[in-house]
């Protein structure tokens, strides 16, 4: 077993995942935490935005020995349901291959069960109350504080990686130092505010489990995502300020009258709405860039800290699970030399981290507008048809997204823009996929040039 000492700060999701990575492979691992153990003072609520685990998340899972107990915790979901302003309903399914679903699963228990893994390895030790106020990699040095603030101290090391969320410690300390660091932050107009729907009397799901459960209202949108003692963590999306907006929903009345206006089917279902709305915060929606995502073989940026992004693809987490596995990946090829480790990870990354961001902002419109519109659901049934026809010819962007590891984010992003041009071009004229020119799309797709897979 090695005897270097790699520090990883955040034990969030990434965090407690990257230091079982790097114990597998005989490192030493302290893992830091500045919140409290939640396994001894409970999961807070109100700012999860529940979890979709996808293809990505679960090769990561897999590797480490932990796809067998996290699925005992999720839920498969097969598509969206959505929820019209009538209260009628419709699935709208994610994939037409037997087996690509994603799968809902509590935040809160997966962190658990990551920590817990953590521990089981001698060779990690996890710290908790110890938030990060400054990395010093000239001195190799971390300072660290308590919550209360009344107890500090410097810690020598060499390698760390810093999987601190996206208020990160060490990436503020590298703007500060880091000559000529690249950095964005960019916030949508909207915020969130968690609530819940509970489970009936009988302590069973209310709606429909297997689905992702939406309610598009053109500019803002709701959904709900099934947990396993019977509930749904529902989220509202909507803006800040405006006629249709937070700013407006002061008071209890006004959020009856909103709710009973605009999501009438779910507010049976919703019996501490009101409760619920004003005792949970509103959260921001951001997502951040940067570069480098390195100093040298010293810090590491991973997850959340390189590249929040918004939830609305479904990949934040998965995003950063991949990020540990490239990581591990390269440790393989390259290590000691954390220099090109670090360097190779952030060179290969960051394209595929910038495009997810794009796509995931992206499909915050599709799903809060989109899926209602006739010529939106027509282009996916003509999409489906197409990958049917010309297999591996055509792939939906959703699936080389959710459920193609192997496609990077970019080239998804990139084959997905070419693809979706042949389906404007096909469902230019037209109202079914009956009416589609099969001869044009087959030169169309012949004559197009995608990104291999």
């Amino acid at each position: 077993m090695s005897s270097e000492i790699i520090h990883v700060l955040g034990a969030g999701l990434v965090g407690p995942l990257m230091a079982i990575y790097l114990a597998r492979k005989g490192f030493q691992v302290n893992l830091l935490e500045r919140r409290p153990d939640m396994r001894q003072t409970g999961v807070s609520g109100g700012r999860s935005i529940n979890l979709a685990i996808t293809a990505r998340g679960w090769k990561s899972l897999e590797e480490v020995g932990l796809k067998e107990a996290v699925s005992a915790i999720s839920i498969p979901m097969k598509g969206r349901m959505v929820h019209d302003i009538e209260g009628n309903t419709s699935l709208q399914p994610y994939s037409q291959n037997p087996g690509e679903v994603i799968y809902a699963a509590s935040r809160g228990l997966l962190n658990i069960m990551l920590l817990n893994e953590a521990e089981k390895y001698p060779n990690i030790r996890v710290v908790f109350d110890r938030r990060c106020t400054s990395f010093d990699p000239d001195k190799n040095r971390l300072t660290l504080q308590d919550e209360t603030g009344e107890h500090t101290e410097e810690i020598e090391t060499k390698t760390v990686i810093a999987a601190d969320g996206a208020w990160s410690a060490v990436r503020k300390e590298m703007l500060a130092r880091v000559e000529n660091f690249n950095y964005s932050q960019s916030f949508l107009d909207y915020g969130y505010k968690e609530l819940v729907i509970p489970p009936d009397a009988q302590g069973q799901f209310q709606m429909e489990p297997h689905a992702l459960h939406i309610w598009p209202r053109k500019r803002y949108m709701m959904i709900a995502l099934p947990n396993t003692e019977g509930s749904f963590t529902v989220t509202l999306f909507y803006p800040y300020e405006g006629k249709d907006s937070f700013a407006q929903l002061r008071t209890r009345e006004a959020v009856a009258e909103f709710f009973n206006q605009v999501f009438p089917d779910a507010v049976p279902l919703m019996p501490t709405l009101q409760e619920d709305f004003f005792a949970n915060p509103t959260g921001a929606l951001v997502t951040v860039k940067c570069s480098p995502w390195h100093i040298d073989g010293k810090s590491l940026l991973i997850g959340d800290a390189a590249h929040a992004i918004v939830p609305f693809f479904a990949q934040g987490m998965n995003s950063g699970f991949e990020d540990c596995a490239m990581l591990n990946s390269l440790i393989t090829d390259s290590h000691p030399d954390w220099g090109t480790v670090f360097d190779t990870f952030t060179r290969l990354r960051k394209p595929n981290a910038d495009a997810i961001a794009d796509m995931a902002v992206e499909n915050f419109i599709e799903m809060r507008d989109s899926v209602t519109d006739p010529h939106f659901l027509l282009k996916k049934q003509v999409g489906f048809e197409l990958e049917k026809r010309w297999p591996g010819k055509f792939i939906p962007r959703y699936s080389m997204v959710v459920f193609r590891p192997d496609i990077p984010y970019a080239d998804a992003k990139q084959r997905g823009s070419l693809q979706d041009d042949i389906l404007e071009q096909l469902c230019a004229d037209i109202t079914s996929p009956e009416e589609v020119d099969w001869a044009l799309a087959e030169r169309l797709l012949l004559g197009a040039e995608p990104v291999p897979v």
